[in-house]
């Protein structure tokens, strides 16, 4: 029997002809896509930082480093060491760098370097996905979902709790301290009374540091309920003022942290708040925000905050999302955390129709039947959103909100693996969220161009 013959393999085989990186990947790759796209971006702000020739070795192209990071974040590998593992190890990294191989700590420093440069890139990416077409302003949904912090909740305590661990340390402090002088004056007694005896022991110094952080966390959450109370106070004052009050006089504003008023020692700017989807769970995070298009699920808007409410963040979003795009959306959807008069109000006076239910919607319960006739000129606010909600059409329009919005926090958080950040504080956590936002722009662009590829005749007719 004629044994049966396999293509050559041999794995010591040198190349016969240098390698082209572009034959390394099909044309229509993601890491080809990113390449162009960036090569259409203005790096100016990031340029500009190197400044002239100088000694040295020659730094890598920031272009390049931008190509690698928007790469890494799409397909949810932001961590500095894993995206220098990639460098070896991806294709599709190595095709992007040209075969060159930045170590972990110049990618980190360049992410912190230039955050604020990378986060201005959101609106230039949005102006492409506009110029695609894929962003129409018909119809936008506003949500929110939490982000869990580079901290454990474990690292957090209470202000109640910091006063009962301030007393603990400081009798233990003075414990240890009479410990040492006891054993100071004994090995006098043995050695003599040269011996130095002024280190303090590590017991010590552990106790030490941490009454040190916890006094300082204790001042910061007083400075804050100070100015708190002192905004408060002032506000009450104007309204006085405008309105003088009878009967007895309102007790002052809180100027003491509430015994519950936390703070975390690793990430101090983050929050313990309720984690999303997970009912009775909290998370330490960020509540992080978007605005996003219906029409190819693009997001035009985002934001970071340490607030747990959405309520105060509707407004600032939205006119975020009509600066970025230079259009008013013509109606906006938002669950019943973002209900207040003022933003109804608000949403309604810049010429964008409001779809935001006063009460919190139960699934499964039967709707109320659409009203009918002319609606009654008495309405308040509430009233007239709640009889907007029951028509055929307001139902059919607030239907649509979760499979705009929702299924953008899925594909970042389960689909790209975006569950906690990997800086700490508010700045440099709305860089990362505002880069995790950009990149999923990108794919969405990306997926957009290969159909246009793939069926031209139905591409040019959406395009």
């Amino acid at each position: 029997m004629t044994p049966r013959t396999f293509r050559p393999y041999d794995p010591t085989q040198l190349l016969l002809l240098p390698p082209v990186l572009q034959d390394w990947l099909p044309e229509d790759h993601l890491a080809y896509f990113v390449s162009d796209l960036v090569a259409e971006l203005d790096l100016g702000p990031i340029l500009k930082t190197y400044g002239p020739v100088a000694r040295g070795n020659a730094p890598y192209d920031p272009r390049m480093l931008v190509r690698v990071l928007f790469y890494a974040y799409a397909v949810g590998i932001p961590a500095s060491r894993q995206i220098a593992r990639k460098l070896e190890e991806d294709v599709a990294v190595r095709v992007l760098a040209a075969n060159q191989r930045p170590d972990f700590r110049t990618l980190s420093d360049f992410r912190k370097q230039h955050l604020a440069a990378l986060t201005d890139l959101f609106v230039q990416v949005l102006r492409l996905c506009q110029r695609a077409g894929l962003v129409k302003l018909g119809h936008v949904a506003l949500d929110g979902t939490k982000l869990q912090a580079n901290a454990s909740k474990h690292k957090a305590m209470s202000y109640a709790r910091m006063g009962t661990e301030e007393a603990r340390l400081k009798a233990e402090v003075a414990t240890l301290l009479q410990q040492a002088e006891a054993a100071d004056v004994q090995d006098d007694a043995v050695y003599g009374p040269d011996r130095r005896g002024d280190e303090l022991p590590a017991e010590v110094a552990r106790r030490e540091q941490r009454l040190q952080t916890i006094r300082a966390a204790k001042a910061v959450l007083e400075e804050e309920a100070q100015a708190e109370a002192a905004v408060q106070q002032a506000a009450r004052e104007a309204h006085e003022a405008e309105r003088p009050r009878r009967g007895r006089p309102p007790q002052p504003p809180r100027s003491v942290p509430h015994p519950k008023a936390q703070r975390n020692f690793t990430d101090p700017e983050s929050r313990i708040m309720p984690a999303s989807g997970a009912k009775g769970s909290f998370v330490q995070g960020y509540n992080c925000q978007v605005v996003v298009d219906a029409t190819a699920q693009i997001i035009v808007a985002a934001d970071v905050t340490d607030e747990p409410n959405d309520k105060q963040q509707a407004q600032p979003l939205l006119t975020q999302a009509v600066a970025n795009t230079g259009h008013v959306p013509r109606i906006a959807s938002l669950d019943a955390g973002y209900f207040s008069e003022a933003n109804v109000t608000a949403f309604a006076a810049l010429g964008c129709a409001p779809l935001i239910p006063p009460d919190r919607q139960h699934h499964g319960r039967p709707v109320a039947p659409a009203p009918r006739g002319r609606r009654p000129a008495a309405l308040s606010v509430a009233e007239q959103m709640r009889r907007t909600l029951r028509t055929t059409r307001g139902r059919a329009c607030y239907a649509m909100r979760k499979a705009i919005v929702e299924p953008v926090f899925g594909q970042i958080k389960h689909g790209r693996g975006f569950r906690q950040f990997l800086l700490r504080g508010m700045r440099k956590v709305r860089g990362e969220w505002a880069l995790i936002c950009t990149t999923h722009n990108v794919l969405k662009l990306w997926t957009a161009f290969r159909r246009r590829q793939r069926c031209p005749d139905a591409g040019a007719r959406r395009w």
